[in-house]
């Protein structure tokens, strides 16, 4: 298939071909890369090809396949190589693009810790280098072992290698008995033009880059190849060591340095997100003449402590983040805007640009967000690119942040064409024609056809089948087009019924081109066994506004069984009399109950997700649709958070009032990482009430019921935190 097809236009036959060519290419390169050292395409067309992956995969969700290269965090760990499992995982960073994302990192923590705006909190400013992460671990001072971040979780055993590079001490006296210090092998640019000189002198391949030749270097299976390579190793952070090193990060990465390790010059403490950005721009400004590569700078927050209670997402510190640097521009003309109808009936519009070549891969659409972006307007009404719009005719800015899909920066109004007007927003939906309605507070306008919008039950559909929900093998997009435009399924319950609507064997399937007996019995049979369902799972097929995989797995363990989860979501939703007051009165009403309260206390469950799951719940379409599911299927309940030798396991509790030592965030989090449950009502199935300074009516009730009550320090004390 020509590579040049663009994304927009491929089918999903084209798309699943496309993307077998594009696993095998990208196998085949990273196996060239890292295993041969001897990369058979640069590293801009590598990049292009797994951005072209990503597009594809980001349009056909369901053809994402087991061996794609976005599926792996890191690069999975070569057989040439043992495996290390790392005793402390390998994570990767979340990134910020611009200042409003710096400011709002900085926000995120002083909310999470309950600090004050102006409270002191610091951080740490360091360059992002352009290498290849590697953990090393000391025991009683001596190197024993060298690993690869892999895939966070195991990696390849480097030690050979990593004792030939010179920045590597193998000794080190005064560390703690057992040390893994972690930070990333690079190459300078003097030393990669002299290794690039050698390796033409004798008939070698040359390498892309620094990063390239650095990473390919400390891959090799003959270690005597990498004592040649003039390897570095900058050393920043840590894993698994027997005795804290320091209180702060600054002082940790001082004392890596007086044990002999290499530490970034340009790492600073800094007090305040304006010093972050000062101390970036500092590092920016010097970023052609440092000597080495670097695509951003990583802040961390500076007291380890805060560290701690921070904590992690599933794949990323709360307490770091990484600031990258500004990604490729280019201008264009924009020739058309699009507007798409998703699974959960937002209208997105597209730009289809003339073909631009922006980080190494030809552009050809860009997302434009929503209807404000375009009329040069945030979401509460402020200016943006000073208040320019964009029509059709302009030429563009495009550029590329960190993602798949790109996006329009500006407008060049000087080049607007004389009969360029204001792009018209649709009202209706462009596929049903049911009215699109956008919700205060929403900067998404939303057609309201649900389930008679071709669209909506299509992509639902497709999402209902997917990888991450019910995986039903050999039922995907393609199949799920063809089962509905043919009349055979129009929701999800339908696929559970269509043998019993036709019959065993069902011969029109069997009639049908690519299909006979045994496919037909091995689809009946594939269905069948998805007729049992892990919670989380059933959750996240749902295809419901902002209940995605992390929400549906937190929802699950929480309410543990589907009746309990439906029965509070139904009392959140108040009575059905409440349907006749204007939103904003039935919305106020509903978060005053209790069933409400429940749901919002739960870590990570918000406003948002609970009002989707309220409205999708009481919409009638959409709930006799979720009852017919439920009626063909097994629901597999959530076994209860572990909570062994926990005195709180299993135990409902209830926070109140003022926490004086730590946020109601963290209380929540550790209550219920001890097995306990967490509500924000009290009833007789109350076990314990966290009382701080302020309860009032929580506490009162709780006195009447008999229910053990503990104030900040008790509470701390129950759970050997005191």
């Amino acid at each position: 298939m020509s590579e040049t097809i663009d994304v927009a236009d491929l089918t999903p036959a084209q798309a699943r071909d496309e993307l077998a060519r594009l696993a095998l290419l990208l196998q085949e390169a990273n196996r060239a890369y890292h295993a041969d050292d001897a990369p058979v395409m640069s590293d801009a067309d590598f990049d292009a090809l797994k951005r072209r992956n990503g597009e594809i995969e980001a349009r056909f969700p369901d053809l994402i396949r087991p061996d794609s290269a976005s599926a792996q965090v890191g690069a999975a760990p070569s057989d040439g190589f043992a495996k290390v499992t790392h005793a402390v995982r390998m994570l990767s960073l979340g990134n910020a693009f611009d200042s409003a994302d710096v400011r709002e990192f900085d926000s995120s923590i002083r909310k999470y810790l309950g600090l004050a705006e102006d409270a002191p909190l610091a951080y740490t400013a360091e360059p992002k280098i352009d290498g290849l992460s590697l953990s090393l671990r000391y025991e009683d001072g001596r190197l024993v072992q060298a690993a690869t971040r892999g895939d966070g979780t195991t990696g390849e055993n480097v030690t050979a290698n990593a004792r030939t590079v010179a920045d590597i001490p193998q000794q080190i006296a005064g560390a703690p008995d057992v040390m893994e210090v972690r930070g990333e092998v690079y190459m300078s640019h003097a030393d990669f033009a002299s290794l690039n000189v050698r390796q033409a002198e004798v008939g070698g391949k040359t390498f892309a880059n620094p990063r390239n030749a650095a990473a390919g270097s400390l891959r090799q299976l003959d270690a005597s190849i990498t004592r040649a390579r003039p390897l570095r190793f900058f050393a920043y952070a840590w894993g698994a060591v027997s005795e804290p090193l320091a209180e702060t990060q600054t002082a940790a990465i001082e004392r890596l340095a007086a044990l002999g390790f290499a530490t970034n010059p340009l790492t600073r403490r800094c007090n305040s997100a304006d010093e972050l950005l000062a101390q970036y721009r500092h590092i920016e400004a010097q970023r052609a003449t440092l000597g080495y590569d670097i695509d951003g700078v990583v802040y961390k927050v500076d007291d380890l402590d805060y560290q701690r209670r921070l904590g992690f997402r599933s794949t990323t510190p709360r307490w770091a983040i990484a600031h990258k640097f500004p990604a490729e521009l280019a201008w264009t003309q924009l020739e058309a805007i699009d507007i798409q109808v998703g699974r959960t009936g937002a209208l997105s519009p597209v730009a289809r640009l003339a073909p631009v070549t922006v980080g190494g891969v030809v552009v050809s659409n860009a997302t434009l967000h929503n209807e404000d972006y375009i009329a040069g307007r945030d979401s509460s009404g402020a200016p943006i690119r000073e208040g320019r719009d964009i029509r059709v005719g302009d030429r563009v800015q495009v550029y590329r942040a960190g993602d798949v899909i790109p996006k329009i920066a500006d407008v060049d109004l000087s080049a607007r064409p004389a009969g360029a007007v204001p792009f018209d927003f649709p009202t209706h939906c462009p596929v049903c024609g049911s009215e699109a309605i956008r919700e205060e507070g929403d900067s998404v306008r939303r057609c309201t056809g649900g389930m008679i919008c071709a669209a909506q039950v299509v992509e639902k559909m497709k999402h209902f089948v997917s990888r991450a929900a019910f995986d039903i093998e050999g039922l995907g997009a393609k199949q799920v087009e063809q089962f509905h435009a043919d009349g055979w399924i129009s929701e999800p319950a339908d696929i559970f019924t269509l043998q019993a609507r036709f019959g065993d064997g069902m011969q029109q399937l069997k009639n049908r081109e690519g299909w006979g007996e045994k496919s037909a019995t091995n689809l009946f049979a594939a269905i069948e066994e998805r007729r049992r369902i892990p919670l989380d799972r059933f959750l996240f097929a749902l295809g419901i506004r902002h209940l995605g995989e992390v929400a549906g797995k937190t929802l699950a363990r929480h309410f543990q069984n589907w009746e309990t989860l439906r029965d509070t979501v139904d009392r959140a939703g108040g009575e059905p009399a409440a349907e006749a007051a204007d939103g904003k009165a039935r919305k106020a009403a509903m978060e005053e109950s209790p069933a409400w309260s429940e749901l919002v206390s739960v870590d990570g469950i918000g406003d948002a997700l609970v009002q989707a799951l309220v409205a999708a719940m009481r919409q009638p379409a959409e709930r006799d649709v979720i009852d017919r599911l439920v009626a063909q299927l097994e629901i597999e309940e959530v076994a209860a958070p572990a909570g062994e030798g926990s005195p709180v396991a299993g135990k409902t509790v209830v926070f109140t009032g003022t926490l004086e030592k730590m946020t109601r965030a963290e209380a929540k989090a550790r209550a219920e990482a001890l097995g306990a449950k967490v509500s924000g009502s009290v009833s007789k199935k109350t076990d314990i009430v966290v009382a701080g300074p302020g309860a009032g009516s929580k506490a009162k009730k709780a006195a009447e019921l008999g229910i053990e009550t503990l104030d900040e320090d008790g509470w701390l004390t129950l759970i050997g935190q005191a």
